[in-house]
């Protein structure tokens, strides 16, 4: 029986999954639902589609910025079970205001002064949930595994994270957003009650003062993270390769519609495609790694993402327009003569980055020790969302200075270079830490 295996049937760690697993399909079809509805529905100009798919991420990443200190000291500090039990109860409430504002827009009332707000009221609030919820699900397994099981549950909570994210927008893109709307309600609840299944994850170490200053907490807890140079070096990477993610995946939709002519359907296949690529990138840095933790293939795996992103770009360069014809279906889409190639690349760079990111991730586990794990994944979670917020900000910006929403791709490819000087001198921390 593979590690992984072994895992999948122990109750300390299958409930944690299953909830991580439920959180992160119901993050996406709420979020996918609600983005494709109006770059689809709403608006009707590529600036106006852009804007609000890099305003919707913003408002997702900001609580991860404002607030991961605090569910730092938290996860450390208090149970982690009763917190998730608490974090999940909440997301049912969330999940009721965003159904509603997902009606009302299908039901055409009050859309942009109403129904757009509260759904936009909603995925800060899910920014928040999922702030509260991060630290927890990383830092409690090496609480609950043994250490030879760290890497493997890693790689099984981000591979069911990827796959998760492609059940949530494959639902996203194809059901109706009424549907959408009760289904975000159900997920919720069943989330609420396999998160009352994880077992009790007490404090590693005496309870402190919780300072509720976000500021002052945020500026401490990052100094006191970073002081081990390999922590920080896998912080900075992380937030690289997050920068760069979170531009592409605002580009999708409006790209999908405005560059390629094709549906939301074919909006959500290309997040299907990148959710199918992490989980294989995931799963394969396990098996290439055989269980350690290291940095070894990093350098490399975040070159090609860049260069598969460059390519990715050249395809759609080269996509022949199709003014005043109705958007592509799937099928139709497929059928195009640079439809494979297009996918193809897509996928290179999800699995290319899955590759990169998941030892990185691991680091922040197993180099610190067990009782700071929750604070280490809360300042990487601080820094990692002030990084993505700036590619937010890049994105509106390039798209307000009339830059072509293809040409922006070029961005990500050129950052990709930077990840990978930072993935070199992360290895070169690890050598030298190994030869002391």
């Amino acid at each position: 029986m593979t590690t992984s295996t072994h895992l999948v049937r122990t109750r300390r760690f299958l409930p944690l999954f299953v909830t991580q697993l439920l959180g992160a399909f119901n993050d996406n079809l709420y979020k996918n639902a609600m983005v494709l509805y109006v770059v689809y529905s709403v608006y009707n100009s590529e600036a106006a589609e852009a804007r609000f798919s890099a305003i919707a991420s913003g408002l997702f990443i900001l609580p991860f910025f404002l607030l991961s200190a605090l569910a730092g000291q938290l996860a450390d500090m208090r149970d982690k079970a009763k917190i998730i039990r608490v974090v999940k109860a909440c997301e049912i409430a969330i999940m009721l205001v965003g159904g509603t504002g997902l009606v009302l827009a299908w039901l055409g009332l009050e859309v942009e002064q109403v129904a757009i707000p509260l759904m936009l009221a909603a995925l800060l609030a899910m920014g928040v949930h999922s702030t509260f919820f991060g630290p927890i699900k990383y830092a409690i397994l090496p609480q609950h595994l043994h250490d030879g099981e760290v890497l493997a549950g890693t790689g099984l909570v981000e591979a069911g994270t990827y796959i998760a994210i492609l059940a949530g927008t494959i639902l996203a893109g194809w059901i109706p957003v009424e549907v959408a709307a009760g289904g975000v309600v159900v997920t919720a609840l069943i989330g609420y009650f396999s998160g009352r299944q994880v077992p009790p994850a007490p404090p590693m170490i005496e309870a402190q003062k919780i300072d509720f200053n976000v500021f002052t907490s945020s500026w401490r807890l990052i100094r006191n993270t970073t002081r081990h140079r390999q922590v920080f070096m896998a912080i900075v990477a992380i937030s690289f390769f997050w920068t760069v993610g979170t531009v592409l995946f605002i580009q999708f939709p409006p790209l999908a519609k405005n560059v390629l002519s094709a549906s939301k359907e074919v909006a959500s296949l290309f997040l299907v495609m990148f959710s199918i690529g992490i989980a294989i990138g995931s799963m394969s840095i396990n098996a290439l790694l055989k269980g350690t933790v290291s940095a070894r293939y990093s350098p490399a795996s975040v070159i090609v993402m860049g260069l598969f992103i460059a390519a990715f770009h050249q395809v759609c360069d080269y996509w022949p327009a199709h003014p005043g014809m109705p958007l592509m279906d799937v099928a139709t889409f497929i059928a195009q003569p640079l439809a494979i190639p297009l996918l193809l690349c897509l996928l290179g760079i999800a699995v290319a980055g899955g590759m990169f990111v998941v030892p990185l991730y691991a680091f922040l586990t197993t180099v610190v020790d067990k009782s700071e794990t929750a604070r280490t994944i809360a300042a990487n979670n601080i820094v990692n969302s002030g990084a993505m917020v700036v590619g937010s900000l890049l994105a509106v910006g390039l798209s307000a200075a009339g830059v072509a929403i293809v040409d922006q791709l070029l961005l990500g490819a050129a950052m990709c270079v930077v990840s990978a000087w930072l993935g070199y001198l992360l290895y070169r921390a690890e050598k030298a830490a190994k030869a002391v």
